[in-house]
Order: structure tokens, then sequence, then C-alpha cells
């Protein structure tokens, strides 16, 4: 731009006020003025659509540059999803015709449980869930060491930390 001190500027006004004459000189200096901020509008929506236009161009690109990423990653998946089925498929023939060989090769060999070991099994059953689930005795517990109440883990780590009786009765202030 144009280097405008405070010296030239003076030398300008004088200049004017002799060439224009003191009674045209203030209307001249507001019309010049007016015209001045008329430019520096025109300039400065110039230079704003300009850089409208180019982020309209960068976004643009950038629409194109995701929509090719997508394409190219929907692609990736399909192809990705078409290879798992069909590892699927032929790992599920595969188990269906060893089930089916070794079904046939199996018929005879089964074991039938006896009366014992299933008396047996019931008799855990019952006794496990006598114990998970019904109110035992407090004697029963004692007598087989079975948990009378539950220990939160911040109280275990209290009461198995080294020196721990001793940092009880001292009080924190």
């Amino acid at each position: 731009m144009i280097d405008l001190g405070l010296s030239k500027i003076a030398i300008i006004g004088v200049v004017a006020l002799i060439v224009i004459g003191p009674e045209k000189l203030p209307k001249v200096a507001r019309m010049a003025g007016t015209l001045y901020g008329r430019a520096q509008r025109y300039l400065h929506d110039v230079k704003s659509e300009v850089s409208r236009e180019i982020e309209l161009d960068e976004l643009r690109n950038l629409h194109k540059e995701v929509q090719e990423k997508a394409q190219s990653f929907k692609s990736e998946v399909e192809s990705a999803t078409s290879d798992f089925e069909s590892s699927v498929t032929s790992h599920v023939d595969e188990v269906e015709a060893l089930w089916d060989g070794r079904a046939s090769h199996d018929a005879g060999n089964t074991i039938a449980p006896t009366v014992a070991d299933i008396d047996r099994k019931a008799r855990d059953f019952r006794r496990k869930k006598l114990v998970r689930t019904s109110s035992v005795p407090a004697w029963y517990k004692n007598r087989h060491g079975t948990k009378r109440h539950v220990m939160s883990g911040a109280a275990r780590v209290r009461k198995f930390r080294p020196g721990s009786a001793s940092k009880s009765n001292s009080s924190f202030f």
C-alpha cells in the first residue's frame, strides 16, 4: 500500500487547501472519505468472497476424499464379510462331516451310567444346593469352617496388614 506518514498528509492537505480553496475543502474531504470507505468495504467484500470460494473448494475436495475412503472401507468390509462367511461355512461343513463320521462309529460305544452313579450325583447336587441357597445354622458353619459373614476387600486388607494393631489405636489427627 501507499506509505503515508503525517508529514506527507500535511503536505497533501496544504496543497488541497490552496488548489481547492477553503470553501469547498470540507465537502471534498467528506467525499474523499466516503469514497475511501466504499473502496475499503469493496476490497473487504472481495477478499471475503475469495476466501469463501477457497473454503468451499476445500470442502468439496474433502467431501470427495471422504466419499472415496468410505467406499473403499465399505468394499473392504464386504470382502472381509464374504471371506468370513466362506470360512465359517467351510468349518461348519468340516464339523458336520466329522460329526456324521463319528456318530456312526460311536453308536455302539456309549456307556450307560449305573444307579449308584446317578444316586451319588443327585446327593452331591442336593448338598451343594443346600449350602448355596438355604440358611445353615451357625454351629454347622463353625464345625465345617464355613464363612458366617462377608468381609469387604478394604476390611480384609486392614485385618491382614502387618502392624495394623498398633495403628488402629492411634488417631489420624
